[in-house]
Order: structure tokens, then C-alpha cells, then sequence
């Protein structure tokens, strides 16, 4: 893509722009909205009363010895987000109280051995302390270089100036240098062809902290737009992030920040391209409503998404329900600081400002596929669906991405009540795939399930990161096993990891989708024919399972819960405690139900699901043949 617009748009002369008002610019911080400055004070006082986290050599090899990411990664983050907000409350008071904590915070992470994370820098029993000879240029290097840099801009003339000089030379050093001389690194695409979102994310930050330092010319944006095409080419041509919708702040998000910069340094302009636009998109395309998201893989159920960064991409490619999405989810710019931190998204945040959505309605739409609405404008006045989701023209949501086999259907429905009809807005996303995706969970032929915005059939998402979580034990984690997915089990076999365990036959269908699974499950299984078809329609969500084993096998239908079932054993249905939600699966044959609890313990995972989830698992008995069908209604 970028090869192919530089050979028609030569470079030229580079332009190194500042990306954002620096400290001597009093108007544009004193301009910053009362609230945002109100809060970024706030913070910046609560870290400064803190004394700066100690980040020792045992904490780094806590990551090997104990399995641990956060005993390194608790202390390396803070350290950051103690040094934004000390330079923030510089900028926005126009004072020099915090500028000590500024520059102690400078030399501290000047000092550090390593600007990687532990779990980054291939750390092991023999070597298990980061090592100042071999600079890793991960994820967090890379953005630790872009926050020095444009802390340096930002107080030009502030800092004192053997501090602005050691700055550069230490993300010189440890960043541009080794970007431009060093081929080594897996996300570069030289060693490896898989790449995923560490590449654009990596990039995005050195491209910005070069255009701090006006480093490298030409020949740095050719090489990161080199490495960013290499990206492109694994990225699907229906713009899907198979690491999940909460990834996309730093795939197709970090991308939006590579597009950015290169506008600024070099004109690029790839705003109507439609893989740039396709890409942008997937997250409103993904949003179940109420935000919950299709979190297929690696994603939370209700991830952070940059509600500023939604919006600038709906702005730049004509999509007016991606800026209505980034209004919604504008938030507050601490999200920035308490993610990673990103100071460049703070800056973005705090100096954008909120877009009407007619500023981009009426442009001209675009599909996913052969017909699927991708973008609509909102435009219905007269919306009878409950608010959980904006009501818009082209309403109700039908997406297929036929590259990542994500098939999202909408469906409404009235039901009578005391206080007269009542809406039933149906939400259902499906997916095919296979089992080696980025971030992968063994999931083909799984799907989520959203009534009136609130999630009824789940997957239970991601968990905090260990050792564990990227390793060959990777599938000792329930929440990446099939077994607490919505697939059943075929015996006692559950999908495996592999690129080959994958659907077949994938099929987009007027109101939902189908596929065969059978390639899903090992050998041992003996699954000859799987055919899973789900039909949504009228509120409800039907699942027919046609299954042909090689011999009697029994089979284990399973699937994860929000509420706790009530389960009726005579009738072949069960209802959900609290949403009065039902399943019903009493057609064709007689199946055993159970319900077991699972207590959400893990930090991150009940940030979606706090308390309990719930695996209702329903088995058939031996046979050769099994025909079911199971229905989902509110």
C-alpha cells in the first residue's frame, strides 16, 4: 500500500512538524477544558505526594522465576505515569513546581538497564536480568523513547540543557539508531512473516519520537513504511483484527497514528483507501452495544478503546457512525495515562475536540464484502429501540467480514408487559476462523449473544498476562480452551491449537451464518461431518448442530453464561436467573444438563465480569449421528 503511493507520490523533503502546543504556547494550555485540566492536576498532586517506584533486578527476573509480568510491569509503568503528569502539570499551569519531579523522573528512566518489559526481553533461568549490551526494542521501548521525546519538546527551553542532551542521546541510542541499523527484531518483518500489532505500534512511536528529534529523513519513513506494507499484507482485506476489538488501539489504532504522522512529515494521504477505511472501521462494525464488544481471542468483553482516536478516524474516512462511537466513548484522558501510558494519546485527547456527526453524514458509504452495510450515517429520528445502541439508518446491524469469518446480526422483536410493548433488540456475533489466530482461544463455531445491550452468552475474555499466558502452557488457561467456549465437546476431545484446526464451508446466510467445524477437533475425535448453522431472526437465535462421529461418541454442547441458569430437566430448557433470558434445547434429543459456577477471580477479567459466569454444559448419549437444535430467547 505505502509502496505503492510513494512510487506515485515521491517523498521529497521531510517536514518535522510538533505535533502538539509546547510549554511556551500559554493559549493552547491555558485553552485545555476545565474538566480535563481538572483532572490531569489531580493526578499529576496524587503522584507527586508518591515516591518514585523502585524497579529492581529481581523484579525483572520475578517474570521467570515466579511467572509474574506485574512485579516488573506494576513499578515500570508507574515510574511513567508519575513523569506525564509531573510534565503535564508543568504545561497546563505554566508554573516550574513539578518541573524536579520532571527531571528526576528523566534520569531515572535514562538509567534504567532495560526499556523493555521483563516479559519482552527473552529473559531466562541462565540470563535472568535485563542485559545494557542487548537493546530489545519492544513495545515499551519504543514508547518509553516517544514519551521522553516529546516531554523534551514540550518543555523546550525549560529543561536545562545537559538533560534535553541526554535525553536524545539515550533514545537515540536505545530507539532510531537501533530502528535504522538493526534488522533482528521479529516485528520488523525480516525474521518472521506473522507480524500483528506490535509492528504498527512500535512504528507509530518511532515515527513520532523521530519527528521530535528530526532524525533520520527519507530514509527512515521508507523503512518504516517497508516494515508497516509487511503488516498490511497480514492484515485481511475485510479490515478484521483477529486479535480482538480491544487490540485495535494498537493495530489499527497505532496505524491511525503512523497515517497521522506521515500526513504531517511527508503528505501521506491514505484516508479513502478502502483497506485504510475497511481497517478503521472494525470497531463500531465489532461494538455489541452498551459497550460490549464481538471479543473473540484475546479481547476484554468491555475493552478501553480511544474514544478520540474513533473519532479521528470516522473524521478522516467518512464514517459517521465511528465519530457518533468515539463521542460516546470520549471518556476521560487519565484512560490514557492509567493504560500503558500513552502520552501521545493524552495530547490528542486533551487538544481534539468533539465533531458533530454531520460534519461527516451524507458522504458516500461503503461495504464489507459484497453487502454488508460497513457505515451509516445516524439518521432515524423516530427510534423506538431501547437506548442501549443509537438507532441508524441502514439499522438493523448486519456485518460480515468474510477474511476473519465474523458474522454480527441484529435482530428486534416487541413483547407485550405491564407498561405496554417492550422492545427485544438482539445482538449475536458468530465466527469461523481457525485455532493459530493472533492471540488465538480455541474457539471456531463460537458466538456471543447481547440482549437490550446487556451480554447473556459470553466469552468469558482475557485474563491478566503471566509467563504462561505466551508460552507452550498456554492452553492450560480455561479462558483459552474450547472446553469454556460455546463449542461442545466431541467425547472427550476438545478443539486443539493449530492453524489446521480451522472451519470449513463457511457460509454467510441472510440471517446469520454456517459452517463445518469437523476440522476443528483432533483425529481422535472422529468427528467425520460438523455442521453448525445459526439463524437469527425475530429476537431469537437458533443453533443446529448436525454431527457425524466415526463411531458412538457422546457429545457435551457447552456454553458460557452471564446469569445463573435455572435449569428445568423435564421440560429441555433452562431460563437465566436476573434477565429472564431462556434456552431451550427439547427438540431432538434428551440431553443431561449441568451448571457450574465459575468464580471471576482474575484482576482483569472482572473489570467485565465481576462475580460469577456460568458453564451449562448439556450431553447426549453416545451415538453416531447427533441432530440438535438449541434456542435463545428473552
Amino acid at each position: 500500500m505505502l509502496e505503492r503511493y510513494f512510487a506515485a507520490h515521491p517523498i521529497g523533503e521531510v517536514r518535522y512538524v510538533p505535533q502538539f502546543p509546547v510549554y511556551a504556547d500559554r493559549a493552547a494550555w491555558e485553552n485545555v477544558a476545565l474538566a480535563d485540566r481538572e483532572a490531569l492536576l489531580a493526578c499529576a498532586e496524587n503522584w507527586h505526594d508518591k515516591p518514585w517506584p523502585v524497579l529492581t533486578a529481581g523484579m525483572y527476573a520475578s517474570f521467570i522465576r515466579t511467572g509474574s509480568r506485574r512485579d516488573c510491569e506494576n513499578p515500570y509503568f508507574d515510574r511513567r505515569r508519575k513523569l506525564c503528569s509531573a510534565a503535564l502539570h508543568v504545561c497546563l499551569t505554566g508554573t516550574e513546581d513539578m518541573l524536579p519531579d520532571v527531571e528526576d523522573g528523566l534520569v531515572l528512566l535514562c538509567e534504567e538497564t532495560a526499556w523493555g518489559i521483563s516479559a519482552h526481553l527473552g529473559l531466562n533461568a541462565a540470563h535472568p536480568f535485563p542485559d545494557d549490551t542487548n537493546i530489545v526494542l519492544d513495545l515499551f521501548a519504543a514508547q518509553t523513547g516517544m514519551i521522553l521525546s516529546f516531554i523534551c519538546q514540550l518543555l523546550e527551553g525549560v529543561l536545562h540543557p545537559d538533560l534535553h542532551a541526554r535525553v536524545r542521546r539515550e533514545v537515540e541510542r536505545r530507539v532510531l539508531t537501533h530502528f535504522m541499523e538493526n534488522n533482528g527484531e521479529w516485528w520488523m518483518g525480516y525474521v518472521r512473516k506473522d507480524l500483528n500489532n506490535w509492528t504498527p505500534w512500535i512504528i507509530s512511536n518511532v515515527l513520532m519520537a523521530a519527528n521530535v528529534w528530526h532524525f533520520g529523513g527519507a530514509a527512515l519513513v521508507e523503512r518504516a513504511c517497508m516494515m508497516l506494507d509487511r503488516w498490511l499484507n497480514v492484515v485481511p482485506a475485510d479490515g478484521g483484527c483477529d486479535e480482538g476489538a480491544g487490540y485495535w488501539n494498537m493495530a489499527g489504532g497505532a496505524f491511525l497514528d503512523c497515517l497521522m504522522v506521515l500526513e504531517s512529515m511527508c503528505a501521506v494521504d491514505l484516508w479513502q483507501d478502502e483497506k485504510v477505511r475497511r481497517m478503521m472501521a472494525y470497531p463500531e462494525l465489532a461494538h455489541l452495544g452498551n459497550g460490549w464488544f464481538a471479543n473473540f481471542a484475546d479481547c476484554d468483553a468491555r475493552p478501553y478503546l480511544s474514544g478520540e482516536r474513533l473519532q479521528y478516524a470516522g473524521r478522516k474516512t467518512d464514517n459517521a457512525a465511528l465519530v457518533r462511537m468515539g463521542m460516546d466513548m470520549w471518556g476521560s484522558p487519565l484512560k490514557e495515562l492509567n493504560d500503558t501510558p500513552h502520552l501521545s494519546r493524552v495530547l490528542m485527547r486533551i487538544f481534539a475536540k468533539p465533531a458533530a456527526v454531520e460534519a461527516v453524514e451524507g458522504r458516500p458509504k461503503m461495504e464489507v464484502g459484497q453487502d454488508a452495510p460497513l457505515a451509516a450515517g445516524f439518521a432515524c429520528k423516530d427510534c423506538r429501540v431501547a437506548s442501549t445502541r443509537p438507532c441508524a439508518e441502514g439499522w438493523p446491524k448486519d456485518v460480515w467480514l468474510p477474511d476473519l469469518q465474523v458474522r454480527i446480526v441484529e435482530s428486534l422483536d416487541w413483547c407485550g408487559g405491564e407498561d405496554g410493548p417492550k422492545a427485544l433488540h438482539t445482538t449475536v456475533a458468530m465466527k469461523g476462523g481457525h485455532n493459530d489466530e493472533s492471540h488465538n482461544h480455541n474457539d471456531v463455531g463460537s458466538f456471543l449473544l447481547a440482549v437490550n445491550g446487556e451480554m447473556q452468552v459470553v466469552d468469558a475474555g482475557n485474563m491478566v498476562y503471566t509467563a504462561k499466558t505466551f508460552s507452550d502452557r498456554r492452553y492450560e488457561l480455561w479462558n483459552c480452551r474450547a472446553a469454556y467456549h460455546n463449542v461442545p465437546m466431541i467425547g472427550d476431545s476438545e478443539q486443539q491449537p493449530g492453524r489446521q484446526y480451522a472451519a470449513r464451508d463457511v457460509e454467510k446466510l441472510p440471517n446469520g451464518m454456517a459452517l463445518d467445524m469437523a476440522a476443528a477437533y483432533p483425529a481422535e475425535a472422529g468427528v467425520q461431518q460438523y455442521r453448525r448453522t445459526f439463524r437469527v431472526a425475530g429476537g431469537r437465535l437458533n443453533v443446529r448442530d448436525e454431527i457425524v462421529c466415526a463411531e458412538a461418541k457422546p457429545v457435551t454442547w457447552v456454553f458460557m453464561l452471564r446469569h445463573e441458569p435455572v435449569i428445568d430437566h423435564e421440560r429441555q430448557c433452562c431460563h437465566l436467573k436476573e434477565s429472564g433470558f431462556w434456552i431451550d434445547w427439547s427438540e431432538n434429543a434428551d440431553l443431561s444438563a449441568a451448571a457450574e459456577p465459575i468464580e471471576i477471580t482474575d484482576g482483569r477479567m472482572k473489570h467485565s465480569y465481576p462475580g460469577t459466569l456460568w458453564r451449562l454444559t448439556l450431553t447426549a448419549a453416545p451415538t453416531i449421528r447427533h441432530l440438535q437444535e438449541f434456542l435463545f430467547e428473552a
